[in-house]
């Protein structure tokens, strides 16, 4: 098949980062395939994809170019001619069902969130039969699908973006020795809600001060939070957290945690603290998401509730109490992740849609 891919843009993470594998495994199976990116964004994700051998077309030149990054799509695409549009995040499948629809391209489109803004919600439901197959990059954003936007499941494919990869360096266990590092992965924005990771830090100095004189928290990600993230942390006095802004080494920096945390109120798979998991790190997070079914509650790391400033606390006070407990549980989590996100699972998900969308398109082509 001839697959033109559209994405929103080349942010560092989300589904930018993930699209090396992606478009890997599609050429891997005998695909041709072209990227476009509606908009730059921060292009943090450019280098790594120019490395990999995949070029990508920017379109537009800012979130409010939309007539320009239409118009140039519809004039790829109309060059081009491809066999299946495939879309990924809201904007993008957005365009890209308008564009299916006026060229008679079909289209598939991912659902990355278990969580979509109102309006973006209410779109969905109104343009989802655009879309011939939808894919999920987990369960838990399936079964959102299903509910929230009214798509029979019988038209979703799970096909999870995170691989787990045995060689990735792991974290080791604290020796007592200097700080025990507590890290955090993602963008500063309220969704990801650090500001109750703050607080549970307050919280920590107020019970056990000796405890909190030991800790380091390290949150590594960029966005419009920062300023007032920083200012609530010394308005509480919180000193032992530091915000160092986009992290390009990511494995290496998990390595060098002993802890992982993520307060937030939604995620869809959450790549970031899968890839905690996978470091052998323990994981404090919500039950939201594919979290809910990756964390096991004392075994893998803590599920505490969305907003819980002292079961935060708590479960982090634990961790520091118990080191070696805490390994345990990190290398818990590592197998975990294997043996749910491993390579071969990767690669049996993504050939199988493959096939069944080229089963389709020759179906439909025989009509």
């Amino acid at each position: 098949m001839r697959i033109h891919y559209l994405i929103n843009g080349l942010n560092g993470g989300g589904a930018a980062f993930p699209l090396i594998d992606v478009i890997g495994l599609m050429r891997a199976a005998g695909h041709e395939v072209r990227l476009s990116a509606l908009m730059p964004q921060d292009l943090r994700a450019l280098p790594r994809l120019n490395a990999a051998g995949i070029e990508c077309d920017v379109l537009g030149r800012g979130p409010r170019d939309y007539v320009r990054s239409a118009q140039a799509l519809l004039r790829r695409l109309r060059a081009d001619r491809p066999d299946l549009l495939w879309t990924s995040l809201t904007r993008a499948t957005l365009y890209g069902q308008v564009a299916g629809r006026m060229l008679d391209i079909p289209v598939v489109s991912w659902q990355h969130n278990a969580f979509l803004k109102p309006g973006n919600r209410a779109l969905l439901r109104r343009t989802k039969r655009l879309t011939r197959r939808w894919v999920a990059d987990s369960e838990s954003v399936a079964r959102f699908a299903c509910a929230e936007l009214g798509i029979a499941r019988e038209r979703i494919d799970i096909w999870s973006l995170f691989v787990a990869r045995a060689d990735q360096a792991v974290a080791q266990a604290w020796n007592g020795i200097g700080p025990f590092r507590i890290g955090s992965l993602g963008r500063l924005h309220p969704n990801k809600q650090y500001e109750i990771l703050i607080r549970a830090l307050a919280r920590i100095r107020e019970l056990d001060a000796a405890l909190y004189a030991h800790l380091e928290v390290v949150v590594a990600g960029s966005g419009d939070e920062q300023g007032a993230l920083e200012a609530l942390a010394a308005e509480l006095h919180v000193e032992r957290i530091r915000f160092v802004g986009f992290v390009e080494a990511t494995a290496d920096f998990l390595a060098g945690l002993h802890a992982y945390v993520q307060p937030s109120r939604n995620e869809g798979l959450c790549i970031a603290a899968h890839e905690a998991m996978l470091a052998a790190l323990p994981v404090v997070t919500t039950p939201v998401g594919e979290l809910q079914f990756s964390v096991l509650d004392g075994t893998t790391g803590y599920l505490r509730g969305i907003g819980d400033i002292d079961g935060f606390a708590q479960a982090l006070i634990a961790l520091v109490r118990d080191p070696a407990g805490a390994h345990v549980m990190g290398q818990a989590a590592r197998a975990r992740v294997l043996a749910r996100f491993g390579h071969a699972q990767f690669e049996a998900s993504g050939r199988a849609l493959l096939q069944r969308l080229e089963r389709e398109l020759r179906a439909a082509n025989s009509e």
